[in-house]
């Protein structure tokens, strides 16, 4: 992996790996650290992959767009977060698990105060979800359910049974994005990640909660009719992000953009 330009460099010392190497897990922690101000405000960051002509997905799923060094920044932004927000549709399309604990990283979140695993926070109106998969019945930190007041009774009383935490974050049936964001923070969960969907995705993006970008350009193109990264209403003014970094392997772009004027102070160990 070759980094292109440097941005805001947040790599260490020394040049960067060349050739066939590929970067290693300690140099990519340190190459996506959270600001250093995400241990005390919510800081959203977003992981997302496209094809060069716009499709976050080929048929239907993201993992035939993606590559080894996409999977390799995936895990480690996992591993980065303290939970990591997913709407219920892409957990009714994929086999979603809980994030794992992970001892590459057990260090490092220990140093941050963090748990050994992200939790999974579920975004759901209907809370139409299979309460006996692993995400609910095995997971290293509790599962914890974003939904609205109006959501179904006896849907949340199913849940909980299963030992979800079910967390009110709207009045109606859906969930407000800023209120979701509100309730992570108020359990200490400030360092977010999601994941998508795109529908998700463009809920935040309108709400204008998302602080970070991360975007891996895949170098293939699909043409068809597959959603972008993210969907939903346009805004009436679109916000603007600046590059932070820019990573590059086996022809595919790691992208990393953060919102425009957004204070960014280097965490460190993140």
């Amino acid at each position: 992996m070759r980094r292109l330009f440097p941005v805001t460099d947040l790599t260490p010392e020394g040049p960067p790996p060349g050739g066939d190497r590929a970067w290693t897990l300690e140099e990519l922690a340190h190459a996506y650290a959270y600001p250093a101000q995400a241990a005390d405000r919510p800081w959203l960051r977003a992981n997302m992959v496209s094809t060069l002509d716009g499709a976050a997905q080929h048929e239907g799923r993201s993992q035939t767009i993606s590559s080894d060094g996409d999977m390799r920044i995936f895990g480690v932004l996992r591993a980065l977060a303290d939970v990591v927000v997913v709407g219920a549709e892409t957990v009714r399309q994929v086999d979603y698990r809980p994030a794992r604990a992970r001892e590459a990283f057990a260090a490092r979140r220990a140093a941050s105060g963090q748990g050994p695993a992200p939790a999974i926070a579920v975004v759901s109106a209907s809370l139409a979800l299979d309460f006996s998969r692993p995400l609910f019945t095995a997971p290293r930190v509790p599962t914890l359910l974003l939904t609205g007041a109006a959501a179904p009774p006896e849907r949340m009383r199913e849940a909980e049974k299963a030992g979800v935490d079910v967390v009110v974050a709207g009045d109606g049936l859906g969930v407000d994005p800023v209120r979701a964001v509100d309730a992570l923070a108020e359990r200490g969960l400030t360092r977010l990640l999601t994941e998508g969907g795109p529908r998700l995705l463009g809920q935040f993006v309108a709400s204008r909660l998302l602080d970070e970008l991360c975007l891996t350009v895949s170098p293939l193109l699909t043409a068809g009719s597959a959603q972008r990264v993210a969907g939903g209403p346009e805004v009436a003014v679109p916000e603007r992000f600046e590059p932070v970094s820019l990573l590059s392997e086996g022809g595919f772009l790691f992208c990393r953009y953060a919102r425009a004027g957004a204070e960014w102070i280097s965490g460190g160990k993140g």
